[in-house]
């Protein structure tokens, strides 16, 4: 009797405790003399003093369950133009760490505090600012409830002003944010806010609001609430012209070209009303933007890389969140400026302009238009195309939603090369996605339907995934159809004619002594089967794991993989020039043991490494990977990464070595002048590569770019490609 009530009295403590938990508020006083405020760092202006506190943090890491023990405190004061934000991190000296003066850091490995705003207040979407001891700043979106990191985004960019002042026991920071950088409703009231904070002195991670370790620190679950003083008037933001010259000087040594060019475009944004935006895109160049990481790919499916041209991110997840990110994404916005050239290279392919609205239309209701124009490209036998697409997003309940897309792809004009079944390709499409108030439960189901020149009936892509996530355990479960016939040219599909069943199981420990800080033990099934063979199962594999996390950041993992392929078509995974292929219509089994471990990354020096040794096809496969890091405080950051595969195959098949190589060195100068150089060499794709940049940024948002490329092939190490670019851009706000 005695220990059922003391559980009764454990469970009203915790229910009081999160309902006093999501209660948790703070008042933003209206002010009017807000030209005394100068985001200089120091808060020494007097109507800080009338400010009201959000204070009271919780620890995250490496418990969830105490106030922090280094805290923070954060006032804001507003006015009709701007957000103006002082805040207080006590610390327990001042050895910082960050890894760079660059704006837009990433933040698990330093000292910085970032504060979240979700201003229609639908835990879906939000805003981010951060700043960190040394006053560089960073800014960002979260899409999809914070869920995973797919929904988080630093690409985005926005004017504001920031800056702080270092102290023997604290760090003050003070921000000055133009409303005009939010969308909000007129009249609105308050926001859901909350703010999470990284100290690498006393190894902590801190939240003003209380989240469960299972949960995301930047997710949008679990919020409090800003009250304004009175209700926000009307966005008045500014009409944005950001022009650029670029200057290039290019040699295709491959092809024997030489080009030499000036090029001119720009871009523009509209504001339509307090939550709409309106973006133009006239000749874009993403010459500034960085080159891609190359990967060793040993599979028989075609890498996802990110997408890093900022024109596509604002919004992205209303385009960009239908189906299935891994298997069936009818949207993925770098299809657009890539192409294929003759010889089955991607190439770029110029966009010659492009408008994208997007926003909401009522507190409920997103929309989204994204239309851009590709140019021809007849000597590679790539077509002009008008790529166009439409999404409508309705919220239902507290936090899911309805989505509905349209996707067309139109080849503009008549061309000799082009088939008929490339002439157009549509999709149409309805997604629900599922998200508990609580955010245990989320979930997706989609119906998709394509639409081409002579495809067959087989010709729609279905989905389900249903998640349960709880402090002792977590289930995963997905199953997706995709007919044979389903086609996306603007989509990422990885495979046709599947129908592919996943069913986990992860059990949480959490240890109340001791140096770890949880540990797991996962089971990971995962089937496909082709609907076209009879449903013939081509693939499994089983998975099983245990992943260890320590309290001092640095984690460890063991696990063991059972294969299954039946090769539909042949494959050769080495990319040897003339190697024969295993042939297709026969199964393999093998399997392997995999190892991972990663070192404390707050460390001045920090690595991460994984290891597997097994079966692979019908021979076998040695591999390690990993990474290292150095900081020389706060102006250099220094990486190696490293990908070395041996891939033995019986005779006649073809065996190798494939390294990947890429050294990286990042300088700041102050916050104003950054140089990076990265180095990538890849036997798999006979390419050594060298891309280094220098970017001033000489106003905000302004930046002057010198950006120097070099490839080589790495087997002759005869020169492949060289250019340089000299590209300016000037973010003008009328």
């Amino acid at each position: 009797m005695l220990k059922c009530l003391s559980v009764l009295a454990l469970i009203l403590t915790t229910t009081i405790s999160f309902a006093q938990n999501l209660s948790k508020s703070f008042t933003v006083k209206l002010i009017s003399n807000a030209e005394n405020i100068i985001p200089d760092g120091v808060l020494d202006e007097p109507i800080w003093e009338s400010a009201e506190r959000a204070y009271g943090f919780w620890e995250y890491f490496p418990m969830d369950s105490i106030q922090a023990r280094q805290q923070s405190e954060i006032k804001m004061l507003y006015d009709n133009e701007y957000l103006y934000i002082g805040i207080t991190v006590f610390a327990a000296g001042r050895d910082y760490r960050v890894q760079t003066l660059k704006r837009d850091f990433r933040a698990g490995d330093s000292d910085n505090i970032t504060l979240l705003f979700d201003t229609f207040n639908d835990s879906a979407n939000a805003f981010l600012f951060g700043i960190n001891p040394f006053g560089v700043q960073r800014e960002g979106l979260v899409s999809g409830g914070g869920n995973d990191e797919r929904g988080f985004t630093i690409s985005w960019d926005t004017k504001w002003k920031g800056d702080s002042k270092i102290y023997d026991d604290h760090y003050t920071s003070e921000l000055v944010i133009p409303l005009t950088a939010f969308k909000f409703r007129e009249g609105e009231t308050k926001w859901r806010f909350n703010c999470y904070r990284f100290d690498t002195q006393s190894n902590e991670t801190s939240t003003w609001m209380k989240i469960p370790q299972n949960q995301k620190v930047f997710g949008l679950t679990f919020m409090g609430d800003m009250v304004f003083e009175k209700p926000l008037g009307r966005s008045r933001t500014p009409m944005a012209i950001i022009p650029f010259l670029n200057a290039i000087a290019q040699n295709d040594f491959e092809n024997d070209e030489k080009l030499n060019n000036i090029k001119v475009g720009g871009d523009a944004k509209f504001a339509i009303g307090n939550s709409m935006n309106l973006d133009l895109t006239l000749n874009p160049d993403f010459s500034q933007v960085e080159v891609d990481d190359q990967v060793t790919n040993l599979t028989r499916f075609e890498v996802s890389l990110p997408e890093k041209r900022q024109f596509f991110i604002d919004n992205s997840d209303l385009f960009g969140s239908f189906g299935n990110m891994h298997d069936a994404n009818p949207f993925f916005s770098r299809r657009i400026g890539i192409a294929v050239d003759t010889a089955d290279n991607s190439i770029e392919n110029k966009i010659i302009g492009g408008i994208r609205l997007s926003g909401k239309l009522n507190n409920r209701l997103r929309l989204g238009i994204l239309d851009i124009q590709t140019e021809a490209d007849e000597s590679n036998k790539i077509a002009s195309n008008n790529n166009m697409m439409l999404a409508v997003q309705q919220r239902v309940f507290e936090r899911s939603n309805i989505g509905m897309f349209f996707i067309n792809r139109q080849a503009i004009g008549d061309y000799d090369f082009l088939e008929p079944e490339d002439n157009y390709n549509r999709v149409l499409g309805v997604d629900y996605d599922l998200i508990s108030k609580d955010n245990r439960w989320n979930g997706k189901f989609f119906v998709h339907k394509s639409f081409a020149h002579g495809s067959g009936n087989h010709d729609a892509s279905a989905g389900a995934t249903l998640d349960f996530n709880s402090r002792y355990f977590t289930t995963f479960s997905k199953f997706i159809y995709i007919g044979e016939d389903f086609r996306s040219d603007l989509g990422y599909i990885r495979r046709t004619d599947i129908f592919k069943g996943i069913l986990g199981f992860e059990r949480v420990f959490w240890p109340k002594k001791g140096i770890i800080n949880t540990h797991s033990f996962r089971f990971f099934p995962i089937f496909t089967w082709s609907p076209s063979m009879d449903l013939k199962n081509t693939d499994y594999t089983f998975r099983s794991s245990w992943e260890a996390r320590f309290l001092d950041f640095s984690s460890v993992s063991i696990g063991m993989e059972n294969n299954y392929t039946f090769l539909i078509d042949e494959f050769e995974p080495t990319g040897t020039d003339d190697a024969i292929a295993l042939p297709e219509n026969v199964g393999y089994h093998y399997n392997n043991l995999q190892f991972e471990y990663a070192s404390d990354r707050r460390k001045i020096f920090s690595y991460r490494f994984e290891s597997s040794l097994g079966r692979f096809f019908n021979g076998q496969r040695y591999s390690v990977q990993g990474i290292m890091t150095y900081r020389f405080q706060p102006k250099v950051y220094i990486s190696l990464l490293f990908d070395y595969n041996k891939i033995e195959f019986p005779k006649p098949y073809t065996s190798a070595d494939l390294w990947l190589i890429s050294p990286k060195i990042e300088v700041t100068f102050n916050k104003s002048l950054f140089w990076s150089t990265l180095v990538q060499y890849s036997t798999q794709q006979d390419n050594f590569g060298l891309n280094s940049r220098l970017q001033w940024r000489f106003a905000p948002l302004s930046d002057l770019y010198l950006v120097y490329n070099d490839n080589y092939f790495v087997n002759t190490f005869a020169p492949r490609m060289r250019s340089i670019n000299l590209k300016f851009t000037y973010w003008l706000n009328i």
